[in-house]
This record gives C-alpha cells, structure tokens and sequence, in this order.
C-alpha cells in the first residue's frame, strides 16, 4: 500500500459553536462548517469530489438512518457519499476514510463533515448509551457511561497512585485554554478546589471533570498533492494514521491502560516514519471527554510514561507553552463534546496549529507535526491521525 498511496493534504477546516441549540438541526450545522471549510480552501461544492460523513447514534439526532439525511446539508447531493461511524472515534475516523478516498487515487478531493446534536436525544443522551451494551451481561445492570468511566479512572488512579487533585487539573488547565477558543461552551478561570468542591456523579468523577452535552459541527477538506499545491501554499499533509478496535466487553479489560490508543498510535508513527514520538510529535490534541482520559490517552499514545502523565501535568509538561502542549484549544472539557464533531474539531485545530492560524491558541515554536486523537463507542475504540507541514 505504502508503495502505490498517493500524498494526502487537509487545505481547510470549518468549525462551529459548540453550544446546546434548540432551533438548528443537523443538516444546518452540518452546512455552517462544510462552508466554512470550503471557504477557507478557496474551493467551492462544485470542486469537491466526494463527500465523508460522521456522526454518532441516531438517536442523538432523533432521526433514522442520519448519514442519509445529513447527506444534502454536508455537500454530497449528487456525490459519492460514505458515512464513518465508530462512536466519539468518528471525527478522526471520518479524516482516516477520507484520506482513503485520496490517497488511493479514486478521488482529488474530498470534504469530510462530522456533525452531533446532543440535545436531541430525550431526555438525555445517557438514555441512548443504555442500549449499546451487552443484552446479558451488562445491560440488565442498568450501566452508564458516568459510572464505567468513574470505575475506569478509579482503576487508573489505585494503579499509578494518581491523586484527584491531579485529575482534576485537567479540567483547569483545558477550561481556561477555551477562554481563547471562539466556539467554546464551557470556558472557565477555575481552581482545583472548584473543580472537587462540584457535584460527584460518581465517585470519583465530579461534574466539573466532565464534558457537555454539546451540539456542534466540524468539517476538513483533504486534497491531492498536485490540487493542494495549486490551491495553497500551506498545505498540511496527512502523515500517518491508525486505528485499533480492541473487545467491547469493558470488563474483560484491564481498565488501567488504553491499549487500544497504544496500537493505533504505533500503526500512525510507523506510517508516519516517527520512531521517538515523545520528541516529533510537538502539538497534541488527545481525546479528553473526562478529565482523566486526557492522561490515559497520553500516556496509550505514547507520549508520557505509564502511569507518569499525571506528574508531567502538574509539571507544566502539557500547558500551551510547555514541552509538549496538549490540548492547547481547550479540548473537549474546555470546547464542548458534540461525540463526532468533537474528534474532526481536534483535527481543525492541529491544522490551525501548523499553519500558524490558530490565533491566541497557537502554541509557541513553529510546531512542524501534530497529533489527534479519538476514541468511543463501547470504550474500546482508538483512532489516530499525524498531521505535517
């Protein structure tokens, strides 16, 4: 493959509020970012090939078969159309099946929309989850995802021994990076003591260590080599990407490391031709939906010690201007989680990054390559993608 795969180049991206939207639809977010992103690649729905779609359960939307019915909204009447859906991995999903499209010569351009709307699914997402699990095992426990997650950072922190205080430092530090965020939801100057002084859903996790409910829409337009160097001269090209599907039985896992991420990150670096991660990689945007999984996946990406990100947190490591800037857009605990749009929003936001673009975001150094990441449905999901300039 490696030998026949043509270079692949994001050349715009589109982004819009994530906030909680009663009067929108779908469709109408979906256009809101797939015109943003045309727009900013100089391009028009005329020029565009085929078109991507990602977006998470139906029932989120509240419509059936909602690839199909965000089809027109996204730019792909009368074009080949793909809809990607891995749960909340399907915004990096959906760059890694676009890439697909490109790179293997079937098409030269391809824009890639993932939207979510949240605030449909009555009365509330969780009510959707409830469904998704084992019909034996699991279900008749009346699981969600609150109490697995509080199970799995329970098990992370009794592992490494993590303290809360540092958990809840994610929250702090990503909140106050989406006070420079223009589309952020949930934007704050908060302390740890504000952090652990809110609401516990379930010990240990407290309403300050979760992300929204968010409506949102991301979308990326990826080129050719020979159409991006026509269109721009910063074009970002798409250097490595990966994916692991691990069990979807969360309990036959060791909760404590996500070697899921692990896999997927290891088949982007090899493509990508990265051997020391922790050094070629100077911008991150790991998937952060709790604040624990900030760390967790840092860590399955490779990019800290096992057990050893919570520390390099505390240490400045990750902040905007640290040695390793992680989530400097404010990610998803900062921005809002609109499931797929959430994960392609991380993808904008690399993109931002090394063009220079990313404005009171943009970290420090010149970044040359970066990293998104994406994980979901049944916990079990890692998607991977290394951008370059």
């Amino acid at each position: 493959m490696r030998r026949i795969r043509r270079k692949v180049a994001v050349v715009g991206a589109g982004l819009t509020l994530f906030m909680r939207r009663a009067l929108e639809t779908g469709k109408e977010l979906s256009y809101y970012a797939a015109s943003q992103a045309l727009e900013s690649a100089g391009l028009r729905l005329r020029d565009i090939e085929a078109v991507v779609v990602s977006s998470g359960p139906d029932a989120f939307d509240g419509v059936h078969m909602k690839g199909e019915w965000l089809s027109d909204g996204a730019g792909g009447y009368c074009k080949p159309i793909m809809r990607s859906y891995v749960g909340g991995g399907s915004g990096v999903f959906s760059i890694i099946h676009g890439w697909y499209m490109v790179a293997s010569g079937m098409f030269d351009t391809v824009l890639v929309v993932a939207e979510e709307k949240m605030s449909s699914c009555q009365p509330h997402p969780q009510g959707a989850f409830l469904t998704i699990f084992d019909h034996t095992l699991e279900r008749p426990l009346g699981p969600n995802l609150l109490w697995i997650f509080a199970l799995e950072q329970s098990r992370y922190m009794h592992t490494y021994g993590i303290s809360n205080e540092e958990i809840a430092l994610v929250s702090v530090k990503n909140k106050r990076n989406a006070l420079n965020h223009p589309c952020a939801q949930v934007a704050a100057e908060l302390t740890v003591q504000d952090v652990l002084s809110s609401e516990v859903v379930a010990w240990p996790v407290h309403r300050l260590m979760v992300s929204p409910v968010s409506d949102g829409a991301a979308a990326i337009v990826l080129a050719s080599e020979h159409v991006a160097k026509r269109i721009t001269d910063k074009p970002v090209w798409v250097e490595g990407v990966g994916w692991c599907l691990d069990t979807s039985y969360w309990g036959n896992r060791d909760l404590a490391y996500p070697r899921y991420v692990e896999y997927a990150a290891r088949m982007a670096y090899e493509m990508a031709g990265i051997r020391e991660p922790r050094k070629e990689i100077h911008v991150v945007e790991p998937y952060d939906p709790f604040a624990y999984k900030e760390l967790h996946h840092l860590e399955g990406l490779l990019l800290a010690e096992r057990g050893k990100a919570a520390e390099d947190l505390v240490n400045g490591r990750f902040d905007r201007d640290g040695e390793l800037p992680s989530c400097p857009s404010g990610g998803l605990m900062g921005v809002g989680n609109p499931i797929a749009a959430a994960g392609l929003m991380k993808v904008c936001e690399i993109f931002w990054q090394l063009r220079g673009e990313a404005g009171k975001r943009q970290v420090p150094g010149n970044p040359k390559k970066g990293l998104a990441q994406a994980w979901g449905d049944l916990m079990q999901i890692g998607t991977v993608v290394v951008l370059g300039r």
